[in-house]
């Protein structure tokens, strides 16, 4: 699976010193929806802030940052749905998809299917699916994805985590790309109890 470079830190090493080189990304290890997640960027005092206000467990997952498009895909059983290209609302004070773009009405706008190249959407698709099934995920997950496209060369996808509880909001992705599908949120909600109830 491509995902990006990473490594388990001790909170107090981080106070110390970059464990990579910026900008990278901080997040808890056993948390959701974006809950205690940062990114460190080169030249600023993030990292001094984080330590100081990190009530997440003695370490943290450390990630490379990966610019470009945040792309997200629900998988129903073994069937991906579709590809959402997720941007934070501009002047939200949002430069990620955290905690408040997530459930702030107005807070991200979601475009399904998301308007990129058909290979990488179906690379993406089957990586999904494969992520899914790698970790022997039951029901729904959703994979988020960075699609970087800043380079001259072509466009890299980087698996950044399987979600296997994903949101049920109103503002919640699978959802709406269930909806998307033709499937009602009565119908998605049934046969999620459905998968759970009977063992396959």
């Amino acid at each position: 699976m491509p995902v990006a470079d990473g490594k388990l830190v001790a909170i107090e090493d981080l106070a110390k010193a970059d464990p990579m080189p910026a900008p990278y990304v901080v997040k808890p290890v056993s948390e959701g929806s974006s809950v205690g997640v940062s990114i460190v960027r080169s030249g600023s005092n993030t990292r001094q802030e984080i330590v100081e206000n990190w009530r997440y467990g003695p370490h943290a997952l450390v990630e490379a940052f990966i610019p470009g498009k945040e792309i997200t895909i629900g998988v129903l059983g073994d069937r991906a749905l579709t590809v959402t290209d997720i941007t934070p609302a501009p002047g939200g004070g949002h430069d990620f998809y955290d905690y408040d773009a997530k459930y702030t009405n107005g807070g991200s706008s979601h475009v399904l299917p998301a308007a990129i190249d058909d290979a990488v959407s179906k690379q993406a698709c089957e990586i999904a699916v494969a992520a899914h099934q790698a970790l022997g995920c039951s029901g729904a997950s959703r994979s988020d994805f960075r699609l970087d496209d800043t380079g001259p060369g072509p466009a890299r996808l980087v698996l950044l985590e399987v979600n296997t509880q994903p949101g049920m909001t109103a503002t919640s992705l699978l959802p709406e790309q269930a909806a998307y599908c033709g499937i009602s949120y009565p119908e998605l909600c049934g046969w999620l109890v459905e998968q759970a109830a009977c063992p396959q």
